[in-house]
C-alpha cells in the first residue's frame, strides 16, 4: 500500500515539476521571439511609441498630419497613417479640409474640452 502511495506521489509531483519545466522554458521562448520581431521592425515600433507621445501631449488632444509628419518623417504619407491608426488614431477631416489625428482614449477628453468651449 504505502509503495503505491509513493509511486502515486512521485507521478504526481514528477507531472507537476515536468510542466512547470515545460511552461518556463515556452515562456521563455515567447518572450525571446517577441524580442526578435520588435528589433526586425523596429522602425515601426518606434514609429507607433512617438507617434503616441506627440498625440498624448497635455495640451493638445488633436494633431494634424502636416505637424506629424515633419516629426515622423522618413515614411510615405498612407503609411504614416497606418502607424498611426496601429497607435490607437482616428483621422478627423475639418472643415477647412485639413487632416488632423487623435487617439481614441482622448475621445472623453475631447469632447469635455468642447463641452467647456461652449458653455464659456
Amino acid at each position: 500500500m504505502e509503495s503505491a502511495i509513493l509511486a502515486l506521489l512521485g507521478t504526481v509531483v514528477g507531472g507537476i515539476v515536468g510542466g512547470l519545466t515545460s511552461y518556463v522554458l515556452q515562456k521563455q521562448r515567447f518572450d525571446q521571439e517577441v524580442k526578435l520581431k520588435q528589433e526586425e521592425y523596429k522602425t515601426e515600433f518606434m514609429a507607433e511609441t512617438t507617434a503616441r507621445h506627440f498625440l498624448n501631449h497635455k495640451s493638445f488632444t488633436d494633431r494634424s498630419f502636416e505637424t506629424l509628419k515633419n516629426h515622423l518623417g522618413g515614411f510615405e504619407e498612407d503609411e504614416l497613417r497606418k502607424i498611426l491608426v496601429r497607435a490607437g488614431a482616428i483621422r478627423v477631416m475639418r472643415d477647412d479640409g485639413s487632416e488632423w489625428w487623435r487617439l481614441l482614449s482622448r475621445m472623453d477628453e475631447f469632447i469635455e474640452s468642447k463641452r467647456s468651449k461652449h458653455t464659456d
